[in-house]
């Protein structure tokens, strides 16, 4: 069987468009197609003028519609649900849909202008593909970026698999597309700008962001010293209840910590090897422990064992 002028044959056309296309209708009180017909013949910005049976093809799937047909269907369907749905809005996601019935996947997503116009969509609360572009797009979702350029972060996904999605995204798109997409993202209109911060990541200030730096450097410390110094965390507890200037919140705190004697067991027990099956509560503990004070931090670019000086409370072997 040949397609129909502007169509294809029902078996192709996806089922999402279908099915929004039947909630839409439901949704307007599933008006006959002749009703529909004329009152998309009323309409002055109409542009089609769908015929009864047109209408009734497009509802039950039979047929691709042409876009002027589906647009001026979900137009009229729009304006009689209760409350009334924004027009454009619908008219702009049933293209998207329409366009990946009709061209895959490559269809289903925004051009670089629609983008810009419209943004990332996912107001109501579901992903679109342009949405898991941007995410894949951002190089801060793959790669530790620079101190002075970024705040701290932990990559969300392998350099690689970042590599992989804009070697496809090129390849679909084109060249021009993924790098106006990648400067739209560097310049600030990111999947999370409005949080202020990229998906997935705490919106963290400056002081936050070396405090977490900090905190991480200095675990890393406290796994290398623990590796080779066996009994360093029975002598910092010794040293640290000596330690006659330590700050009585502090002190209160730790000792209100001890009092947990599940936590207790965890910190007393915890080696360089399992340190990643403990609690972050038993990490702070023994941080506490072993580090007097780190910091206050340098500037950003140094590396870090400038940048977060540690004040061991039991100095390391070797030195002064």
């Amino acid at each position: 069987m040949a397609d129909a002028p502007g169509g294809s044959r029902p078996e192709s056309r996806p089922q999402e468009l279908v099915d929004a296309l039947h909630e839409l209708h439901r949704a307007a009180g599933r008006l006959s197609p002749r009703k529909l017909s004329t009152l998309i013949r009323e309409r002055e910005d109409a542009l089609s003028a769908a015929s009864h049976e047109t209408v009734r093809s497009a509802l039950n799937g039979k047929r691709m519609p042409r876009w002027e047909t589906l647009h001026d269907l979900v137009r009229v369907l729009a304006s009689l649900c209760s409350p009334p749905r924004d027009e454009e809005a619908e008219s702009g996601r049933f293209l998207l849909l329409w366009r990946a019935a009709r061209e895959g996947e490559k269809g289903g997503r925004k051009s670089f202008q629609e983008l810009a116009n419209s943004g990332w969509g996912g107001e109501d609360g579901k992903w679109t593909p342009e949405m898991v572009m941007g995410i894949l797009v951002n190089p801060f979702s793959a790669i530790q970026i620079a101190p002075g350029l970024a705040v701290p972060h932990e990559p969300i996904i392998s350099e690689d698999t970042w590599i992989r999605a804009m070697e496809k995204l090129i390849e679909e798109d084109g060249a021009e597309h993924a790098l106006r997409v990648l400067l739209h993202t560097l310049k600030g209109d990111y999947i999370g700008a409005v949080e202020g911060s990229p998906y997935g990541y705490q919106n963290m200030d400056r002081e936050a962001a070396d405090a977490f730096a900090a905190f991480r450097y200095g675990c890393r410390e406290v796994r290398r010293r623990l590796r080779t110094e066996p009994n360093l965390l029975a002598e910092s507890i010794r040293a640290m209840r000596a330690d006659g200037t330590m700050d009585r919140d502090d002190r209160a705190e730790m000792l209100e910590n001890e009092s947990d004697l599940s936590l207790m067991r965890e910190v007393m027990t915890v080696t360089p090897d399992t340190w990643d099956e403990v609690s972050e509560d038993a990490h702070h503990m023994v941080f506490g422990y072993l580090i007097k004070q780190i910091g206050p931090p340098g500037p950003p670019g140094l590396p870090d064992a400038e940048r977060f000086p540690i004040l061991w409370r039991v100095p390391e072997p070797g030195t002064d």
